[in-house]
């Protein structure tokens, strides 16, 4: 299907690697330009890379700065930056915080209010990546966790303003997608068990209370999806894309 984004600008942050270099490609095969960036740029097919370090507050500005100049505006803003500490509360110390904080949270608002602008010219829109662990508490998870539920609190809260600007602002929690951080996970239990590849990650995903782990296309399908007109009445939502792993309704 044509999604009709043939032309249209997009930043997307956390372009280097997993989901985000997913997303990156997805948008430059709609036919999009668009701007990676990340703390080492990007070097995906078709993508410009920007490299900064979101964490710098002066940053997100700059990379918003880098797209207007090389495209003339922006259409669409994809945050996807910032892996979050994982590990026992009480070991984490508040740098820990402050920096996936930093990294993750704030890299979207300075982005999201540097691209605003630009955005309410396009009738653009946003899209957060943000992760199920926002909606399932672990307390080995508390940064993430706890970063992940204000992205979709700042989800809700923008697009009610998007609303009076014409922008559009929803949220994607992946659930547990193959990215490098996940095949650490699979190669522990392959470990811990003596068995190959196949069958850890398929005990892993028992464990998780899903039928297979997702792949990092598949988000960067439903990032596409609303980016496009196709989703023109999709506004303030938090889509879980997680295989059936949150069954709260």
């Amino acid at each position: 299907m044509d999604l009709h984004l043939t032309g249209k600008v997009a930043v997307v942050s956390g372009a280097s690697k997993g989901i985000g270099r997913a997303i990156a490609e997805r948008l430059v095969s709609e036919g999009m330009q668009v701007l990676g960036v990340a703390r080492g740029g990007c070097d995906a097919p078709g993508v410009l890379g920007h490299a900064c370090d979101l964490r710098d507050p002066a940053a997100p500005a700059a990379a918003v700065a880098a797209a207007v100049a090389a495209f003339g505006g922006v259409d669409l803003l994809v945050n996807c930056s910032g892996a979050t500490q994982r590990g026992d509360f009480l070991a984490l110390d508040d740098d820990a915080w402050a920096d996936s904080y930093a990294g993750k949270f704030f890299a979207a608002v300075r982005l999201t209010r540097a691209a605003w602008p630009h955005l309410v010219v396009r009738q653009g829109s946003v899209v957060h990546i943000a992760g199920a662990g926002g909606k399932i508490a672990s307390a080995d998870f508390t940064i993430g966790g706890s970063v992940n539920a204000a992205l979709m609190n700042f989800t809700k809260a923008l697009a009610d303003r998007g609303v009076k600007d014409g922008v559009r602002v929803n949220c994607i929690n992946p659930g547990s997608i193959r990215t490098v951080r996940l095949e650490q996970r699979i190669a522990v239990v392959m470990a811990e068990q003596g068995v190959d590849e196949a069958a850890a990650a398929a005990a892993l995903a028992r464990a998780t209370g899903v039928a297979r782990f997702g792949e990092v296309g598949e988000i960067a399908g439903v990032v596409a999806f609303l980016a496009s007109a196709e989703a023109g009445y999709i506004q303030g939502a938090i889509l879980d894309v997680d295989g059936g792993w949150i069954r709260a309704v």
